[in-house]
């Protein structure tokens, strides 16, 4: 790990990771601490480090090891906030985005909903519990897509939710490995243990310290709306396909958060950074911190989706208008909003059917 520079501004303190012997590594207890909102505490924060490399790591075939994918989302998104004492009152969460051929462009956030922890920077140590939500909804550009563009009119004319947007957004229920019933998630210093990161996943030479933290995909919220909910789900399928299961139901999303030099806190410059990411980072033009990189496996070669699995996605979305959006049942100019989807489909899968023979 790289030694501390120059560049660290004075006025460390410290004592919070020291105020009670609980906190104590190996395995602190932060219990007796409140889990606090993000934004309700920005101006008691005084020094951060910012996540340069946020590097995730899962299995795109669940529960096969060597189907493991890396990907380092953009950088810079992830912050962690704290005072000179060490007290942590803010976590800025990560985001990404993953494009389908078919739906376009989705964004996914792992949204911090409670936090609490300390760092200290003498040692390079942090501990901090967070509560997470995952978040997916279509970015600006995919609103072109004739596809979303249809199904959105569509949803909108009849009364129904659309995920256009972040407050719109497909929630996604995360929760501690193996406890579907625990949605507090520990990190802590240094490497996960829980697999090798290949070299490109690693920044020892420049990052100032570490930590890991994982999360089990749970399954998404439902609406009680049955239109919504299986569009959701068929939402999901098409996300999981691009990006390789990222979010699939069971599968352990892990994450090494590689900082940089602790830097002083400009509390504006913090809201402001905070409210840039709120409707955040669009998955069409990259994030404006600087790109992050495609899913690659350990070899370092690209994770591509499977034409075949495009072909059962195809398939499902023409199911779910048969069932919920009957031709017959529809008016004039919703009926050609549902055959502009329906041709939407079939050019995507006369593509697929043209180069399976090739």
């Amino acid at each position: 790990m790289a030694q501390q520079s120059s560049a660290v501004p004075p006025g460390w303190i410290g004592g919070f990771a020291q105020s009670n012997s609980k906190f104590d590594y190996p395995h602190p207890d932060l219990s007796s601490l409140p889990l606090l909102h993000n934004m309700c505490n920005i101006d008691k924060l005084q020094r951060q480090q910012k996540v340069l490399w946020p590097e995730f790591s899962w299995q795109t075939v669940p529960g096969t090891e060597a189907s493991r994918c890396f990907q380092m989302f953009a950088p810079d998104i992830s912050r962690l906030g704290y005072t000179d004492e060490g007290r942590i009152y803010s976590i800025i969460c990560p985001q990404q985005g993953a494009c389908s051929p078919i739906f376009g462009c989705l964004n996914i956030e792992v949204s911090v909903t409670g936090n609490r922890g300390w760092v200290d920077e003498k040692s390079k140590l942090v501990a901090a519990d967070l509560t997470t939500e995952g978040k997916i909804w279509f970015t600006p550009g995919a609103h072109a897509n004739p596809l979303v563009k249809n199904l959105w009119k569509l949803f909108v004319l009849n009364g129904h939710q659309f995920p256009d947007d972040k407050a719109n957004a497909i929630i996604v229920n995360l929760h501690k490995t193996n406890d579907p019933s625990q949605p507090t998630l520990q990190g802590l210093s240094g490497e996960t243990t829980r697999f090798k990161s290949p070299g490109f996943a690693q920044h020892q030479d420049k990052a100032w310290a570490v930590a890991n933290l994982e999360v089990q995909i749970g399954p998404i919220a439902l609406t009680n709306d049955p239109v919504v909910d299986d569009f959701n789900s068929l939402v999901m399928f098409a996300f999981n396909i691009a990006s390789g299961n990222l979010l699939a139901v069971g599968n352990v999303l892990t994450w090494n958060v590689w900082f940089e030099d602790p830097t002083l806190v400009d509390t504006q410059e913090w809201k402001d950074h905070a409210e840039k990411w709120r409707d955040s980072i669009d998955a069409d033009h990259g994030a404006p911190c600087g790109q992050g990189t495609p899913p690659r496996y350990f070899n370092g070669n690209l994770f591509h989706a499977e034409d075949a699995v495009l072909v059962e996605l195809i398939q499902m979305a023409i199911a779910y208008l048969e069932k919920h959006w009957p031709a017959e049942k529809l008016g004039t100019d919703q009926k050609s909003m549902r055959d502009k989807i329906t041709g939407h489909l079939e050019m995507h899968r006369a593509r697929l059917a043209a180069v399976a023979s090739r």
